[in-house]
Parts: C-alpha cells; structure tokens; sequence
C-alpha cells in the first residue's frame, strides 16, 4: 500500500513538472518556426530530367504544383544528353532512365528506382504448346536461335521436340522494346528476315488470334484496363533465366502480374529486359521539400508512370523506399530569436527537477528488493527451434500458420500463430481486410509487412468479417508478443465451420506436423541461401544448424518471396 502510494505521487509530480515544461516550450516559438509543417508545401525545386523522361517529370511537377500551390517547381531538360551535369543545371536531384546519365559518375553517390521500364515475351492463350513452355520455359539461348536461323524458327527447337510448326515472331516497333530484345539476345542488330515490326495494336491483335505467335512488347501494352491482370488471349511466357531446360519455384513469376511485378525487382528476370527509371542525387536527399515530393512520386505519382509509358512499383517496393526516408533525421536549424533566457532557465531547472526524481525512484526500487518488475519486452530468444513456439491447446491451427477459435457468441477469431511470428521477427506493418467483406478459406486474409518485405496470409476459415483488430494498425507488434490474445487479427461470422474444421489441426497433430516444417525450414535456407555468405553468417549457426531467431529478418525480399511460395501457398 505505502509503495502504491509513492508511486501515485510520484507519477503525478512527474505529470505535473512535464506539463509545466510543455507549457513553457509552447511559448518559445516564433511565428517563422510554427511554419514547419508547412516546409514541403513552400519554396521551390529544381530537377533536371533526361529528354526521355522530360514529359513524365514534368507531368509529375504539374500534379504536385496543383497540390502544393505555393511550392515551385521547375523541370530542366537535359536537351543535349550525356553532358549537363547536376550542378551546372542548379538541379535538387534529377531524373534519369537506362543508359543514360546527366552528371559525372563521381558526382551521382545516390540513385532511387522510382518506376521501371519492362519488356515481356508473349504469347496468344490459344498457343497447343502452353503446357509444355511453362514447363521447361524459353532460355535466352533458345530465343536467340529462333531470331538469327530463320531455317531454325520452329517449335520443336523451343520445346527440344519434333514438332516441324513454323514459329511466327513479332516485335513492337519501339525504340526501348528493340534495344531490349537486341541486348537480350546478345546481338548487335535485329534480323530484318520473316520477323513483323509494328505499332502495338496491330501486333497484340495478332498475337492475340495466332497460335503460334511469339511477340516481344513493353509490359504497358498488355495490361487490362483494371490494371490487375494481362488482356484477353494473352500470356506471359517464362523465362528460363538460368537455362537448365525447366522453370524451378523461383522462376514461377509468370501466371500473376503482381508476382511478376515483384520478380522483377528481386532479381528473378533477366535484367537486359528492364531498365529502371531513377531519381539521382549527389547524396540522399534530406530537405523536407524534397523528401515530401518524391515521398508522393513513391505514392500518388506512380499512375503518371503508365500514362507515359511505364510500369509502376510494387507496393512492397515503395514502402521501402519510403521507410528509408522515413529514417531521416531532418533538422531545422532555429532562428537566433526562438528562445528567450528566462525561458530556456524554466526549462533547464525543470529537466533537473525531473531528473532527480528519476533518479530518486530508481534507487527506491533498487532499495525494495522484494519489488520485482519484468521487462515489458522481453527480447527475443537466440536460438529458434521447436522448444521455441507456442502451441496452445484448444484452437485449431491451419498449415498456412493460422489459427481459429470460435468464441461463446459463434464468432470465430483467428490470428498467425507463434511459429510464423518467430520466422519473420519484429513485425512492423499490417495491411488487413476491411470489416464487412466475405472471405473464403485459402483467401488472402492480410499482409505482414517487415520494412518493406512482406507475406500474404491466407485465411483458415470462410465466412464474414465482423470485427477487425484496429489496436494492430498502430501496434503491429502484438503479433509478436502476443499472436493467440492482443495480437489476433480478425472476428468472422463462419459460414461452413463445422466443415472446414474437419481440415484444421489441433495443438498435438499440429506441434507433429511442425517438427517437420522445421526441417523443411533448414533445407531451404541450405538450398537457397548462401550461407558462407558474411551477410548471411549470423543466420544459421554452425553447430549442427541452429537457427536464429526472427531467421527472415535480415534477409532481403527475394528470400521472404521464396519462403512465401514454399511454405504459405503450398497450403493456402
């Protein structure tokens, strides 16, 4: 009771000191510092831009303009290529694209990716070979051979086959997509003999209504009008990037545009067939006004990129991108009139009262050695093996790393489990469904997000989301802490329980089944990881293999897409 008490008092003595030193910071600002949140909607920016690139900047600069009305911005062309540098335009950053370049090498220390240029092999879906080239894919050997030996342009070299069928190809008659396709094949100029170049609408028609077409054209030319999915009677072929005669797991990009989209920026398709567009800068930009307009080219910007023809970032990507300026420390320095002596006296003879009775309740507690506090985070083991998880008897676990557990009202609630929380490590972002929408089982339920790397979680159950768990929005960690209490994520009213129980796993059979994920675990990070690596050292342990806990989290995202289809869609 004594202790309660003292702690009462002092906790309001600290309330109270702290808001008298609040109330005394309030008043020392002048009316040129209460404009700081106001930095990146005023001044002006200068940006240099390649005139490849010059119409997209300047759409960029005329949307931010029209948003940010006091803030000037003007876009200089680099007319005559490869020779104005960054500071003799007077240029913030600028704007460059492939092969080009606007300063000296040594000038340009920081570069950002902010849209890509990608060109795609395809093919109609009326083609009679589909099941075999998205089996054994098309190595850049084999597309070489059919474009330079028009004696050799038939299927049967493609599929190594006896099938005599001619192959016809086509080339949109772009300047991007033939530089490309020449790099891709190695060549120095493109085979004038039996190959159609023309404008896109005529080649994606005749793609479209030949079966046995193969056409090279920008990623842009084949996207639907919804922008999720490739237009009618079009496929993407596979690449087999590594040319062993069959497309691995890590190949399999083809069959969805957001898993091609990410493939592309982790490194699985041939890098002669993209070139990114990139804002360059002597160094990481940190002005505010900087920061917040390629904060928005990150965000709303991206749907100028297709309207110039152009592919946006994936999500993933972006946010990345903007964790890292978010991690910028940007300092304004105070006008020499901000702070007043009797003011900054208040403040420093406020911070030692507080002080003292910081230091005085430390030495309390040290002195009451029946008082035990526990950390409120604890950190988190080193070691990750099956000892490690938590596995609670009385809920139902699905091998997507779900749980589900109907509650006395028949709302079931459902969250990751401990297993899955460990692998990734500290979780730092959700992205979840909104409350109201229906959901099947082996849906993706939400998104666990990790500076930029992320997983699709797939739901256990069917049915309707009741209730989201808002309190993860802000505190995503309490998946970590607490994935079967504060960290569940949704209530769903089920719509086919009794059924779809009969597919989930109790706490025994499902702790069984695990012990063999583990060892799943281990071969994949054998297989696919180079552990002699110095950045993948600390990962596994030499001692028989251990694991280290939050094992993903120093890897970079082609690892967590890997892990994402070998051990989530597997089962979804």
């Amino acid at each position: 009771m004594h202790l309660r008490f003292n702690l009462t008092v002092m906790k309001n003595i600290v309330l109270a000191l702290i808001g008298v030193l609040v109330l005394n910071s309030s008043s020392l600002y002048s009316e040129k510092v209460e404009t700081k949140n106001n930095l990146s909607q005023e001044g002006s920016i200068n940006v240099l831009s390649t005139p490849d690139l010059y119409n997209l900047t300047t759409k960029w600069a005329n949307a931010y303009s029209r948003l940010n009305p006091e803030l000037k911005i003007n876009v200089i062309s680099d007319k005559d290529g490869n020779t104005t540098s960054l500071h003799e335009a007077g240029a913030n950053f600028g704007f460059i694209s492939g092969d080009h370049t606007i300063a000296p090498d040594d000038e340009i220390l920081w570069k950002m990716a902010v849209g890509r240029d990608v060109i795609v092999p395809v093919t109609g879906s009326k083609n009679p070979f589909l099941q075999e080239i998205f089996q054994c894919g098309i190595s850049s050997e084999k597309f070489a051979r059919i474009f330079n030996n028009p004696e050799k342009r038939i299927w049967g070299n493609i599929l190594s086959n006896e099938q005599n069928i001619p192959v016809h190809l086509y080339v949109i008659n772009d300047e991007s997509v033939i530089e490309a396709v020449k790099k891709f094949l190695n060549i120095n100029q493109m085979p004038a003999d039996g190959i159609t170049i023309e404008g896109k609408e005529e080649i994606i028609s005749a793609i479209q209504n030949d079966p046995y077409a193969i056409g090279f054209c920008k990623l842009i030319n084949i996207v639907g009008p919804d922008k999720q999915s490739v237009v009618e009677n079009i496929k993407l072929l596979p690449i087999d990037k590594n040319g062993n005669g069959r497309i691995d797991y890590m190949e399999k990009i083809y069959d969805d545009l957001d898993v091609f989209a990410r493939g592309v920026w982790i490194g699985k398709y041939p890098k002669a067939l993209y070139r990114d567009v990139y804002c360059v800068s002597p160094a990481q930009p940190a002005n505010e006004t900087d920061v917040a307009f390629l904060k928005w080219i990150l965000t709303d910007g991206q749907q100028f990129l297709y309207e110039s023809g152009y592919s946006d970032l994936v999500y993933s990507e972006r946010q990345s991108k903007i964790d890292k300026f978010n991690s910028i420390n940007i300092n304004i320095p105070p006008s020499k009139d901000i702070y007043s002596f009797p003011a900054l006296a208040a403040i420093i003879f406020t911070a030692i009262i507080i002080l003292s009775l910081i230091i005085s309740t430390i030495v309390y507690f040290k002195r009451n050695k029946r008082i035990s506090i526990p950390a409120a985070n604890a950190a988190y083991p080193l070691v990750f093996n099956e000892n490690s998880v938590i596995i609670p008897k009385g809920l139902y676990f699905d091998k997507t790393h779900t749980w589900a557990f109907m509650e006395k009202d028949g709302v079931v609630k459902i969250g990751i489990d401990d297993y899955l929380q460990h692998i990734t490590g500290p979780i730092t972002r959700i992205e979840m469904k909104k409350t109201g929408e229906k959901i099947k089982k082996g849906d993706m339920a939400l998104s666990i997000i990790q500076k930029g790397k992320q997983l699709n979680i797939y739901s256990p159950i069917s049915g309707t989301i009741k209730d989201q768990n808002k309190v993860l929005l802000s505190n995503s960690s309490l998946i970590n802490s607490s994935p079967y209490s504060e960290g569940w994520v949704y209530k769903i009213e089920p719509a086919n329980w009794s059924r779809e129980i009969q597919f989930l796993d109790m706490a025994e059979k499902y702790k069984n089944w695990l012990f063999h994920e583990f060892s799943r675990l281990k071969d994949f990070l054998a297989a696919s990881l180079k552990v002699n690596r110095i950045e993948y050292e600390n990962v596994v342990l030499q001692d028989g293999g251990v694991l280290k806990d939050g094992v993903l989290a120093d890897f970079g995202p082609e690892v967590w897409d890997d892990f994402q289809t070998n051990f989530l869609d597997t089962y979804k």
